[in-house]
């Protein structure tokens, strides 16, 4: 859990110092909610990488991640801002099991 939550640290802070740099939206409210779900998709992605949780597990889960980004961010913004989020959670979250997959134990936890 402690590595989980390093994964979501680091992907967070990462993710809003490359947004905020690199693309310098006028709204550093939505940067660092972008951020968030990239840092939580590293996290989640991580925290599921063992074989105690099943395949529709970790979708369920991730979709379910997925559905409460979009809910908060539409609360707070809206949804076509919101839109976004999901799509750097999936794309994160692909592409961490997929780095996992050219591995022999098929997960980068080890």
């Amino acid at each position: 859990m402690k590595k989980a939550l390093m994964f979501f640290a680091l992907g967070t802070v990462l993710s809003f110092l490359i947004n905020y740099f690199f693309y310098s939206s006028e709204n550093i409210g939505l940067d660092v909610y972008y951020a968030l779900a990239f840092g939580i998709a590293w996290g989640v992605a991580y925290y599921l990488d063992t074989p105690n949780f099943t395949l529709p597990q970790k979708l369920g889960i991730s979709f379910a991640i997925m559905g409460v980004l979009v809910l908060i961010g539409t609360l707070i913004f809206s949804l076509e801002l919101a839109i976004p989020s999901i799509l750097k959670f999936s794309t994160v979250f692909v592409a961490y099991y997929l780095l996992a997959s050219f591995r022999a134990s098929k997960s980068l936890r080890s």
